[in-house]
């Protein structure tokens, strides 16, 4: 019997080969490795059945036995946008694989906010006593619009620092550690009670432009908006705005329309907007959370079972 013929088509490879030898998998497929510099070939991509990769391209078009791509990232929309997709092909992507590493980064955001250090450290520079006052993060509601399972880790968090959170979801549901999740038909209740709100939604057809002109001015004054989601959530003129205006206190910003962030951008020159490089969910062992993501659909697909973490194209995520 034919093993199904596997594409891992990225510098990561190797984690995923051993993730496969991990859950002894790796002798029930034919498994091919590239760098991402290199070229599927032709004879290749025609018996491709299953393909693990960063981005789509029109190399699809090569691969009339795709079944099923294990997508690198949580987010998908490159994959949605591509005409090359098949709608025969079911699509994963790495849901769960940021849920340490982008709430402590989101934390480290909230501290960086309310405790000087970065005052302090330029005054060392100058080797200057200047007394400074931390604010408390205690107290201080965090409302977080997309309350999935980053979200959630991160409510898990903020709460044990003695935060209130409140957010909202598709579905509004009772949630751990979240005061009240709303629908989002409710989002400016969570925007004028928050004093920092943050972005955790997909970027889906919906979603695109949400933040604007008028829900940042149903934002409290003193709040500060953390996008941590995609770029596309925001109307970058109205946000800087708004900054500008007192509309709102600032913003932290670590996702943008376009990557890297064009040194012309006003971003950069805004007072009360931090940017961020895109430091969201990456850690060192990323590629090894993904990979284990992978291995356990690895399983399912031999399996026959339903894989993990589809993708809903009707909803984009």
């Amino acid at each position: 019997m034919s093993k199904p013929v596997c594409v891992v088509w990225m510098n990561e490879a190797k984690a995923y080969e051993q993730a496969l030898t991990r859950t002894g998998l790796a002798d029930r497929f034919e498994l091919h490795s590239l760098t991402n510099d290199q070229t599927i070939p032709d004879d290749l991509a025609e018996r491709t059945e299953i393909l693990v990769g960063r981005r789509p391209g029109s190399y699809l078009k090569r691969m009339p036995r795709l079944r099923w791509i294990q997508a690198m990232t949580a987010g998908v929309d490159p994959w949605l946008a591509s005409p090359h997709l098949s709608t025969e092909v079911t699509l994963c992507c790495a849901r769960g694989s940021h849920r340490i590493s982008m709430p402590e980064n989101i934390l480290g955001a909230l501290f960086h906010l309310t405790k000087p250090y970065m005052p302090i450290a330029l005054d060392q520079r100058e080797s200057r006593w200047t007394k400074r006052m931390s604010v408390p993060l205690a107290g201080k509601t965090l409302g977080i619009l997309g309350l999935g399972a980053v979200g959630q880790e991160l409510a898990r968090k903020a709460t044990a620092l003695e935060m209130r959170v409140i957010g909202t979801k598709r579905t509004p549901v009772p949630l751990p550690n979240v005061e009240r999740v709303f629908g989002h038909k409710q989002t400016d209740e969570v925007l004028g009670a928050s004093d920092f709100v943050l972005l955790l939604m997909p970027s889906t057809a919906e979603t695109e432009n949400f933040i604007n002109m008028d829900r940042l001015r149903a934002m409290k004054p003193a709040a500060w908006l953390l996008n941590f989601a995609r770029g596309a959530l925001i109307v970058d003129a109205d946000l800087i705005a708004a900054v500008q205006s007192k509309t709102i206190a600032g913003a932290v910003l670590d996702v943008f329309r376009q990557e890297p962030l064009p040194a012309t951008h006003p971003f950069w020159t805004t007072e009360g907007i931090l940017v961020v490089p895109h430091l969201g969910g990456g850690h060192p062992e990323r590629a090894t959370a993904v990979a284990e993501i992978f291995a356990d659909n690895a399983r399912r697909f031999l399996a026959g079972e339903p894989l993990n973490a589809v993708v809903d194209r009707a909803r984009g995520y």
